[in-house]
């Protein structure tokens, strides 16, 4: 498939990506991701890999973009895990309420 990451054309094939990423420890996920050989990698990296680019010349999107195209399984930011701030945290181990 055709397509273009930071205004360069690339040929890119499914076999092709999983095999460049074969062998490659994912980093920690902390953006757009994307599942390749029921590993998940960030999309920076990927790109970084088939593209052979800095990961600061092209986006996420334009690497997400690209690999859905191709059949991956791309995935959203992840949510921020939910619970106390750490002022009410902190309240809360120190026996007072926190005031806003």
């Amino acid at each position: 498939m055709r397509c273009v990451i930071a205004r360069f054309p690339f040929d890119l094939v499914k076999s092709e990506v999983q095999a460049a990423m074969k062998g490659i420890k994912p980093e920690p996920i902390t953006g757009e991701s994307v599942v390749i050989s029921r590993r998940t990698y960030p999309v920076k990296q990927v790109g970084e890999v088939i593209t052979r680019q800095d990961r600061r010349d092209f986006s996420a999107s334009e690497v997400t973009r690209a690999l859905t195209r191709l059949g991956f399984t791309c995935r959203p930011v992840p949510a921020p895990a939910a619970g106390p701030s750490p002022l009410e945290a902190a309240s809360t181990m120190l026996g007072t309420t926190a005031q806003s």
